[in-house]
């Protein structure tokens, strides 16, 4: 059950805040910090509005404090035999389930079972005047009016201090084995997007250093008739490398100096651009370790018809994201007034004028 429930004491930082006109930082684990712009403002903790104050493991849902650390979460779950749908990346032990939310950040697994957004059926939060806002409830028919619940997923912080959510879990898979293929970049993409087109129990699929690893996850009857249609070998690291993968530990990430996270269509050929390049989520993301020009990388996405982010290293004070077009900056900007007039929730975390 709950460990810590501040809440209090945070409306209360928040709206001494509002009333001072003081810019707020708001953090927890610390493990994804280095993400979005270079923000600043007095430290709003959270790491102590921490535990799970409901589980349900027959509904398949769980409501859980934001300072909760992932690890404790998947604890809980794995003892019922249970997962997060999204397979979020750690980058740390004291990664919270906020700052997962708060970035929207998902593993391998997130293009065959959800997004985090998706995920997301309920939140509580304080908005930028102290005010106590509940949005969703613990049921996915739970869709009356605007999901705001999904909107603040990914906001970086800036609409308001999340204190609560209710998510979405899943039963885990009885097995789970990776194959092993040789191929080219462009065999490769061309086998995802075909594994895309049959009911097959793929849950993840990703290109490096000229081999493709396709994980499966089932019954053992499915995994074994997958295997024989896919064909490769099977690789007996499988949990190593998925693992690896999502933290970030593979040496294409380790060695890189700025890494790119671009987001295309799978059938979208490789990118012709100078660097290193890891292709996942069967081909719809493409990590790109490159000191190419920011201006060429993001044209070069553009013209694909997709969107680059500067994930790591680089220049922290500029546009982290990739630009807005005018309408859509327009109606973030008008978010951003409604839910925190006073702009003091982590700002210019996601744009600098927001």
């Amino acid at each position: 059950m709950a460990a810590s429930d501040n809440g209090q004491l945070i409306r209360e930082q928040v709206v001494a805040a509002f009333e001072r006109k003081m810019k707020l930082r708001i953090m927890s684990g610390g493990t994804k910090a280095f993400y979005g712009r270079t923000t600043y403002g007095e430290p709003l903790d959270m790491r102590q509005h921490r535990g799970i104050v409901n589980y349900d493991p027959t509904e398949l849902v769980l409501t859980v404090r934001s300072g909760t650390t992932l690890t404790e979460i998947e604890t809980a779950l794995d003892a019922q035999e249970q997962m997060l749908p999204f397979e979020p990346p750690h980058f740390g032990q004291q990664a919270s389930i906020g700052g997962t939310i708060a970035t929207g950040l998902a593993g391998p697994r997130r293009p065959y079972s959800s997004s985090v957004r998706d995920c997301v059926l309920g939140c509580q939060l304080i908005n930028g005047k102290g005010e106590y806002l509940h949005f969703g409830g613990q049921v996915m028919k739970n869709v009356a009016g605007y999901d705001v619940s999904r909107l603040v997923t990914g906001s970086m912080g800036t609409l308001g201090v999340m204190l609560q959510f209710s998510i979405k879990v899943l039963p885990k898979p009885a097995g789970c084995i990776t194959l092993i293929q040789k191929h080219s970049a462009e065999e490769a993409l061309h086998m995802m997007n075909r594994i895309k087109g049959n009911p097959l129990p793929v849950d993840a699929s990703c290109y490096h250093e000229g081999n493709l690893y396709i994980r499966l996850s089932g019954s053992i009857a499915a995994l074994e008739s997958a295997h024989n249609q896919l064909g490769g070998d099977l690789y007996n690291e499988g949990e190593q490398f998925w693992h690896q993968l999502r933290e970030h530990e593979l040496a294409f990430f380790t060695a890189a100096k700025t890494l790119w996270r671009l987001s295309v269509k799978p059938s979208t050929p490789k990118l012709a651009l100078d660097g290193q390049q890891l292709i996942d989520w069967g081909g719809a993301q493409r990590w790109l370790a490159s000191e190419e020009p920011e201006q060429k990388i993001r044209a070069v996405v553009a013209e694909a018809g997709g969107h680059a982010t500067l994930f790591r290293g680089g220049d922290r004070t500029g546009e982290i994201f990739h630009p807005l077009s005018p309408a859509l900056m327009v109606i973030h900007q008008n978010l951003k007034k409604a839910f925190d007039p006073g702009a003091i929730c982590n700002p210019g975390a996601m744009y600098a004028n927001l």
